[in-house]
């Protein structure tokens, strides 16, 4: 079994499985999650009112509200629009300030107007944790040097354990929190057509055991659109780090479904956007043979 897990500051407990926003979970299944020890959400890109509704209930109760940690997101690019995204956050899920509030999809180093519009909101105690999230795993060796940030949200799984090169290694010097996201690959390592005859089809609970049994991930976000989904994901934490040989099986797996589904990386138009906007080095991804 996995236990809870201190993030993104020393004394503050989750469970090490966390639940985004965005693929269908209505208010029940949240409460319910919550009930099993989840206690970590995102309430994300896509704000759906039934996952916010779940959060509100919860909320009401502030014994209940000490023991969350409720993540938002801003993909602003524009400093003067944050305060306003997190103030209708505030309001939809009927809460005074949001635990953990992430600067969304920076492959670059954010610029100091959106640093400081973020830290103006923690000094206001509308926030009390900043998050960034990235796709250029390079980048990452800056986000851990600047202690601005309290934790990081990275890609990890078993066809991109790249960050066990690049961005692990680095907690040398400082340990932030960290969330890693797309577990399961977008379905693809829970996909037959992807993985080899030979090899056992993992299901969604492997996959998130295969994040969270690294001891640099804290948590590792779940998109259940339903129950069905949700008791999977929840499984993961009962059934515990994969063993040594279920870790290999997984790296075979992971290895086979990169290489069927690899393709030409380009630059996505946010970057784009960012290194016009900003004039700053913001390289696409670039992705190594063991990504």
């Amino acid at each position: 079994m996995f236990e809870p897990r201190t993030f993104p500051s020393p004394g503050q407990k989750v469970g090490p499985l966390g639940l985004g926003s965005s693929y269908g979970l209505g208010a029940r299944g949240v409460e319910r999650a919550f009930d099993r020890g989840v206690s970590f959400f995102l309430w994300g890109s896509r704000r759906r009112s039934g996952f916010g509704e779940g959060l509100r209930n919860l909320a009401r109760d502030a014994a209940r509200r000490e023991r969350m940690t409720i993540a938002i997101q801003s993909y602003t690019r524009i400093a003067s629009l944050m305060e306003w995204s997190v103030d209708r956050a505030l309001r939809a899920l009927g809460t005074e300030y949001v635990d953990v509030l992430t600067l969304a999809w920076w492959n670059g180093p954010p610029p100091p107007r959106i640093v400081d519009a973020a830290l103006r909101l923690r000094a206001k105690g509308k926030v009390h944790q900043l998050m960034v999230s990235c796709h250029h795993r390079p980048t990452f060796e800056r986000f851990v040097a600047d202690p601005t940030y309290d934790a990081l949200m990275l890609r990890y799984n078993a066809a991109h354990p790249g960050a066990e090169r690049e961005v692990f290694p680095l907690f040398a010097q400082r340990r932030p929190g960290v969330v890693a996201f797309t577990a399961t690959r977008w379905g693809t390592l829970l996909d037959r057509a992807y993985v080899p005859a030979s090899e056992p089809l993992p299901r969604a609970s492997d996959c998130y055991r295969f994040a969270l049994t690294n001891p640099n991930v804290d948590v590792c976000l779940a998109g259940p659109k339903d129950d069905a989904e949700l008791d999977e994901a929840l499984l993961a934490v009962e059934r515990g780090p994969l063993s040594a040989e279920e870790m290999a099986w997984m790296r075979r797996v992971g290895a086979a479904v990169r290489a069927a589904t690899s393709k030409p990386k380009r630059i996505s138009a946010l970057d784009l956007f960012d290194r016009l906007a900003t004039l700053a080095p913001c390289a696409p991804k670039q992705l190594s043979s063991g990504a």
